[in-house]
């Protein structure tokens, strides 16, 4: 066998598919862990500095953001073994499954049952960043009200006659509790806030985190397709039906 068949043999056992998977659920994952976790740094001091100014108003928000931080540094350990994990199936699937068509030996029961434990797993990993997906919205609508209110109040055509009777109250949103001091902005100190780093920052931060997100939730959707494809073919071939489709993941 020549080098060009043998590079061809090899190019054809590589699972596109769940390589691509793979590239983009470590950026999605990357990004959204990333972006996240420094915009709700961000976030917690702009609420400590404009609208929360005693600390045991914020104490509760204070430990649901370390938190989330927390959580944030497991989903980047979990999910950069997962995707380890899921590329090498396919690797092995793939195979499998190429193998199974030229009829070189049969798969076993133990390894069809793995590859639909992957499939079940995936499936309720993309709920879950679906559910977590519709979760990072939240901070990015919140903050792009915020935004389009001080461009409201800077823009020449608002003819706005009293600028301090716009407002900006966060506690509406059940961020911090209705106690809190001073708990709002208005006029000049709200056109403040959006002129500050943490506030720009964040939420440019957090519409890159809700894209990550996306990016993760379609690579799921991407492995759950490969690992179905392959688990399907598996399956149909151990029947002795062997009149199936004649292309594997790779193609």
């Amino acid at each position: 066998m020549g080098c060009f068949e043998c590079c061809i043999k090899c190019l054809g056992g590589v699972p596109y598919a769940s390589l691509v998977a793979t590239i983009l659920c470590f950026s999605g994952v990357a990004l959204f862990c990333g972006c996240g976790h420094v915009a709700l740094t961000g976030t917690l001091t702009m609420l400590e500095n404009h609208f929360s100014q005693i600390t045991t108003d914020h104490a509760t928000l204070t430990i649901v953001i370390q938190t989330m931080q927390y959580v944030i540094y497991g989903i980047a350990s979990f999910f950069f073994v997962y995707g380890i994990i899921l590329l090498a199936e396919g690797f092995y699937t793939t195979s499998a499954v190429k193998k199974e068509l030229q009829s070189q030996f049969k798969t076993t029961v133990c390894g069809r049952c793995i590859t639909a434990t992957f499939v079940f797993l995936t499936y309720i990993l993309g709920l879950a960043f679906l559910g977590i997906f519709g979760f990072s919205a939240i901070p990015v609508f919140l903050f792009y009200n915020m935004w389009t209110t001080c461009a409201a109040m800077k823009s020449p055509m608002a003819n706005i006659t009293d600028p301090d009777s716009i407002c900006v109250d966060v506690r509406q949103y059940g961020i911090i509790p209705w106690n809190a001091t001073p708990g709002k902005a208005c006029g000049s100190t709200l056109g403040d806030i959006c002129s500050t780093s943490e506030f720009y920052l964040s939420f440019h931060l957090y519409i890159v985190a809700c894209a990550g997100a996306g990016t993760t939730l379609i690579a799921l959707l991407i492995y759950m397709m490969a690992t179905t494809y392959n688990y399907a073919v598996l399956k149909f071939m151990s029947h002795g039906n062997r009149r199936s489709t004649k292309f594997s993941e790779s193609y």
